[in-house]
């Protein structure tokens, strides 16, 4: 899931940052997409400790592992680039983190095949039939 770090201090820098003589925090769409981004963190957090409780009391499924790790990619994604429209063109600078966590997970998400597999896993677990070998 998205470092805290990639999404807590999107919050901070809306309250500090001026447009139009007011905060960024103060607009209704700064507050949806901050209210967005807490809501899937906290469904990633909670997916993720369900899961784990899962597998300490009667072992966790494949498919439920994949669930898991592409919903908190995916999100974690979303996040990332979420809080770089926040910070406008300093989004993109080094000087805040959030398109280096977007393409750390970029690399989660394609690395050699990963989030095709874990769809065909589903898949399979949803129909009963492998797509693959």
């Amino acid at each position: 899931m998205l470092p805290v770090t990639a999404w807590k201090p999107r919050s901070l820098t809306t309250q500090a940052r001026e447009v139009f003589d007011r905060p960024l925090s103060s607009f209704q769409l700064t507050q949806e997409k901050l209210a967005n981004m807490t809501l899937e963190l906290g469904k990633g957090m909670l997916l993720a400790v369900h899961l784990g409780r899962i597998k300490d009391a009667e072992g966790v499924r494949p498919e439920q592992v994949s669930l898991g790790k592409l919903n908190n990619v995916r999100e974690a994604l979303s996040i990332a680039r979420e809080c770089r429209t926040l910070l406008g063109g300093s989004g993109i600078t080094l000087e805040y983190s959030p398109l280096r966590h977007a393409n750390n997970l970029e690399s989660v998400l394609t690395y050699e095949g990963t989030s095709e597999m874990h769809l065909l896993s589903i898949g399979r677990a949803l129909t009963g039939q492998p797509a693959f070998r």
